[in-house]
C-alpha cells in the first residue's frame, strides 16, 4: 500500500475517530463532572482534552510510514 492510500484510509479512520471520540468526551462533562469541584473540573478538561492523542500517535505512524520500493 503506497503512502497515498494509507494517508487517505488514516484520514478517514481520524475524522470517525476524533467525532466519535469529542461526543463521548462531551457525554462524560455533561454527566458527571458539572458536580464536581473546579479544581477537578479543569484537570478533566485538560484529559479529556488531550487523551485522544495516544490512540491517534500509532495511526500516525503508520500513515508517515515510508513506501516500500520494490
Amino acid at each position: 500500500m503506497n503512502m497515498r492510500v494509507r494517508k487517505l484510509i488514516g484520514t478517514v479512520m481520524m475524522l470517525v475517530f476524533i467525532i466519535t471520540y469529542a461526543l463521548f468526551a462531551m457525554a462524560v462533562a455533561e454527566g458527571r463532572i458539572t458536580e464536581a469541584p473546579k479544581l477537578v473540573q479543569t484537570l478533566a478538561y485538560i484529559v479529556l482534552g488531550l487523551i485522544w492523542i495516544i490512540p491517534m500517535m500509532p495511526l500516525v505512524r503508520w500513515m508517515a510510514k515510508p513506501d516500500k520500493h520494490s
